[in-house]
């Protein structure tokens, strides 16, 4: 598969440090280049690209803003943000993101976000699914989080708990733990309450990750997990526990 790639990023070295990278991949077929974001509408409208790899800070029109842009003119090439800033991840996959990696971007890097436009690609449906006749809650299916130099992908499933710590969510998987940058309550949100349930102000748990509930004689309510873990209760929550075990 041949995919026709645009670069746009406002830094000619960076530019140029893409277009060597994009040559060493043979899948790449680099079909044009823009400093600005406003010039990169004009030419992904007139080129229809297969795949965008977008900076976000640019002057005038930032990528984020590129990419609302070319969702409403109803073009839908792969965008892959390239940029040397960690907080956008959230924006970015919200507005369906293949990948997001950071500056400098390895050989290696580059070839695994290929990897995933190529399947993506391979997947996308010629004509774009009816909208439903009522509104749907979209509820999270994944979550993207820093670790090391690279974001990686954490399906909603796999989250045992969710634990804040000031500006941050420390999403427990197993043995693992990852830290988010959203507060908890806009993460609440996104979570489908069938699936998981608050029990505090600084804890959301998966609802099968709850193996029992009690009290210590004086009112005080903890959930036992199980990992082994006890999580107290807040009063403010106490009805969400209550209303799992049906009283």
């Amino acid at each position: 598969m041949s995919i026709r790639t645009m670069i746009v990023d406002d830094e000619p070295l960076a530019v140029e440090r893409l277009q060597m990278l994009c040559a060493r991949e043979p899948r790449i077929a680099l079909v044009g280049t823009a400093t600005d974001g406003e010039a990169a509408l004009r030419l992904i409208e007139g080129l229809k690209p297969d795949l965008v790899m977008l900076d976000i800070a640019m002057p005038l029109l930032d990528g984020i803003g590129v990419a609302r842009a070319v969702g409403r003119m109803g073009i839908r090439p792969a965008v892959i943000f390239v940029t040397a800033f960690e907080g956008f991840a959230v924006e970015a996959f919200d507005l369906a993101a293949i990948d997001y990696m950071l500056k400098p971007v390895a050989h290696d890097r580059l070839t695994r976000a290929i990897d995933r436009v190529e399947a993506a690609l391979r997947n996308r449906a010629p004509v774009p699914p009816p909208a439903p006749t009522e509104p749907q809650p979209a509820w999270a299916e994944e979550f993207w989080v820093p670790h090391r130099s690279e974001l990686i992908r954490i399906a909603t499933d796999q989250i045992d708990r969710i634990e804040a710590e000031r500006d941050y969510m420390r999403l427990h998987v197993g043995s693992h733990s990852y830290l988010l940058h959203q507060t908890i309550s806009s993460l609440e949100e996104r979570l489908d309450p069938q699936q998981f349930v608050r029990l505090h102000r600084s804890h959301i748990v998966r609802r099968d990750h709850i193996a029992r509930l009690r009290h210590d004689g004086s009112g005080v309510w903890f959930a036992a997990l199980t990992d082994g873990n006890e999580i107290r209760i807040g009063r403010t929550f106490l009805a969400n526990a209550r209303a799992m075990t049906g009283r």
